[in-house]
């Protein structure tokens, strides 16, 4: 017999059941198609928005419906993910998932036969309430499927995920911008829904908590009202004046009930969102760090494809290709970034990659109408390994500070900060886009209402004859002008959040949460 010292050490105790244990990778790898679609519809939109606000071969939308097109699907997302995940926990999250799913095609069906701006809206909104059922779920099934020791790999290949969809989805809209009409886009949704709900009825298992909370229709009505108010503020604000009473009014009132919000959540006995969960540092402070740099990133993508195609004059395809380069950083270290916290810590590991984003977002200041465009690959792939280096540690640090039967909750809040700090970053940076866009091209003869942005600028160029020639220039000047104050921005986010996680984020990674002697009976079947 080996002495005590010399004995290897006893494998932890199975919290799975086995045969859900054994075909772990596959439900994963299931999970990952329902991720997929998800992200890859919004990729997507963002080579098509150019198109989309055509008024020939598009809808004609403006800058500020734009903007409602993504806004509308992720307040509607965010808003409900509390709900959806707690709906998970209680009824279990392979029926909800395969709900959100049947609902996001649906929807993308809807969205691909819009005939005005504002259908177009109201499917994305439709899109954005299947999607909360989706996106908590399969985080919360992740946590249930994979031992502890084994989840951070998991979450970074989730994670990683991402950076695929990043990838496909440019270049998938791209390809079908070339050789269908903008709809399609949406409808290449559809099959890819079929084709993962009928492998999750034969894969992924089914779990929830032993001891569900009750619903909070109170506290969902109050998150939804209040982003809702404070988002269009922002957006008016940068298509108005920032200084106008109806903004100022909108923004305050939509402070004022996400502020009547978290007292309410706070006091109320089955809260939507438990705000005791961020009294762990880990877990606000992780939570912060996703929002904040997706605050900048989302910002950011939406000024890209209008700099990429309206400036630079590349077509959707070609800018979907130039956005590889972030798609595969993240593919490369997502999975990568566990090794790392093992040996660094994640407070380390954050911080190093909150840095290495906000130096990306400094990258696109020098950039202008002839910057060589190996920079601009550079920068993507940079961002792109950043972005490997927050996303998967601090999503694995929100996970495992909770119970396990939390999951959904778990889930529901690292996507709603994820989805708010996004929509967010889309009202404040597309709205200071506009802002600046419009007081540079200001007297250069440009009519009103073409002056809202550059594709409204250069629409009305191409329908002005000679008279319109004149604008082109000023106007690509205007939006480079524009740009670089909304990178500037982001950066000032991003460092924000690396202060955030180095001064709370733990050193090491938080060991996985102790189960409710309930988890015994959590359920766990086919």
């Amino acid at each position: 017999m080996n002495p005590p010292e010399n004995r290897p050490a006893a494998a932890p105790p199975r919290t799975v059941p086995e045969h859900i244990h054994k075909r772990r990778w596959y439900i994963l790898g299931v999970l990952v198609v329902a991720l997929l679609v998800v992200v890859l519809d919004n990729s997507i939109l963002n080579v098509a928005i150019k198109v989309i606000a055509d008024p020939d071969a598009g809808l004609g939308a403006s800058q500020s419906e734009l903007q409602w097109a993504i806004n509308s699907y992720t307040l509607v997302f965010a808003g409900l993910l509390f709900t959806a995940g707690i709906l998970g926990d209680r009824f279990g999250r392979k029926k909800l998932l395969l709900f959100g799913m049947v609902v996001f095609g649906i929807a993308s069906l809807l969205s691909a036969i819009s005939q005005s701006p504002g259908q177009l809206i109201a499917a994305r909104a439709v899109m954005g309430f299947g999607a909360a059922f989706v996106m908590p779920a399969t985080l919360s099934i992740i946590s249930n499927v994979f031992e502890p020791h084994e989840r951070p790999k998991a979450i970074g290949i989730w994670s990683g995920a991402v950076g695929l969809a990043i990838a496909i989805g440019p270049i998938t809209g791209g390809i079908l911008l070339e050789h269908f009409w903008w709809g399609s886009v949406f409808l290449i949704n559809v099959p890819i829904v079929v084709v993962g709900v009928l492998a999750m009825v034969f894969v992924v298992p089914d779990s929830k908590d032993p001891r569900p909370g009750k619903l909070d229709p109170g506290g969902v009505a109050l998150s939804i009202a209040g982003l809702v108010s404070l988002v269009y503020g922002i957006i008016k604000g940068g298509e108005d004046s920032w200084t106008s009473p109806e903004v100022l009014a909108t923004i305050a009132v939509g402070v004022a009930i996400l502020a009547v919000f978290v007292w309410y959540e706070k006091r109320s006995d089955h809260p939507a969102l438990d705000v005791k969960f961020f009294r762990e540092p880990s877990f606000s402070a992780a939570s912060a760090a996703i929002g904040l740099v997706f605050f900048a990133l989302m910002g950011v993508t939406f000024f890209m494809a209008f700099y990429l195609q309206s400036v630079r004059g590349y077509t959707p395809l070609q800018t979907g290709l130039f956005l590889l380069p972030l798609a595969i950083g993240q593919l490369m270290f997502a999975p990568r970034s566990a090794g790392f916290v093992r040996k660094f810590g994640v407070r380390a590991v954050t911080t190093a990659g909150m840095i290495l984003v906000t130096a990306t977002f400094l990258g696109f200041l020098p950039m202008g109408r002839t910057t060589p465009m190996w920079i601009l690959l550079v920068v993507f792939f940079l961002q792109g390994v950043g972005m490997s280096l927050v996303m998967p540690p601090a999503t694995n640090s929100v996970m495992a500070s909770l119970p396990r039967e939390k999951a959904g909750a778990g889930s529901a809040v690292t996507n709603t900060v994820r989805q708010v700090g996004g929509a967010l970053g889309v009202a404040v940076l597309g709205s200071l886009l506009s802002s600046v866009y419009r007081d540079q091209i200001a007297g250069n003869g440009v009519p009103k209402g073409a002056d809202e942005s550059v594709e409204a600028t250069l629409g009305a160029a191409a329908h002005a004859g000679p008279a319109g020639a004149g604008w082109v220039d000023p106007a690509k000047d205007a939006f480079v002008h524009a740009m670089h104050y909304s990178a500037l921005g982001s950066a000032i986010v991003g460092a924000i959040g690396a202060f955030v996680v180095f001064k709370w984020m733990p050193r090491k990674a938080v060991p996985a949460a102790g189960s409710l002697p309930e988890q015994a009976r959590e359920t766990a079947k086919v």
